[in-house]
């Protein structure tokens, strides 16, 4: 069973809809006790602000349980929001550059803001929305089956710097290439949305659901 960390941020329902669609089930995980062995599959979505993530999920006692459940070996799904908030930690919201937001701490690297006036006035803006490709680095079981230039939805004003740049799994260029999605072991993670992604990202949730 797939299971859904609610943490009051974000697009649970449209996670959980997609997953019907494949006839995989998914349940919404209200609190931490829901975590049990039946639960095979975990995804962390979201749709926010890193810091007001970071604090639902610390209030609902959601980060050891996590902890633990990485432990375990069973696969994770980061998605958006859920993709930064694995790292350890993030400059939105944070008081300075040097004073970043700790985030989960799963993942080394931190998390920066677009620097929108870095690719001229007017090109690009921020956040980043819409439709745009994968540039897949490396066979990787969410892959499966999907061709190099894929296109998927994208909504962030914000992107994940990996320290180890061996778990990139795809890149996404605006303006310069960033990390749209990583594979630690058996933690997955997409900057995109999968379920926003029509028949791309359904079959990413259907090979995640398969790992």
């Amino acid at each position: 069973m797939i299971g859904i960390i609610d943490y009051g941020m974000g697009n649970l329902r449209s996670v959980q809809k997609a997953f019907e669609s494949l006839d995989i089930q998914a349940t919404i995980l209200a609190n931490p006790d829901q975590l049990d062995a039946e639960v095979s599959h975990l995804v962390l979505p979201g749709v926010g602000a890193f810091g007001d993530g970071m604090t639902h999920l610390r209030e609902r006692g959601w980060i050891d349980p996590m902890h633990q459940f990485i432990k375990t070996g069973k696969p994770m799904l980061g998605i958006c929001l859920g993709m930064q908030l694995i790292f350890e930690s993030s400059q939105e919201d944070a008081p300075a550059d040097d004073q970043p937001i700790l985030g989960l701490g799963l993942v080394k690297g931190q998390v920066k803001r677009f620097a929108g006036n870095a690719y001229g006035p007017g090109k690009l803006k921020v956040p980043h929305m819409g439709w745009n490709s994968i540039d897949i680095q490396r066979p990787v079981k969410l892959f499966d089956g999907l061709e190099d230039q894929s296109h998927v939805y994208f909504v962030h004003g914000y992107y994940c710097c990996p320290t180890d740049a061996s778990i990139t799994i795809a890149t996404t260029d605006y303006g310069d290439p960033f990390c749209s999605s990583i594979q630690q072991d058996n933690l997955w993670a997409t900057q995109f949305h999968p379920e926003k992604s029509q028949r791309i990202g359904l079959k990413m949730l259907e090979n995640f659901a398969t790992c």
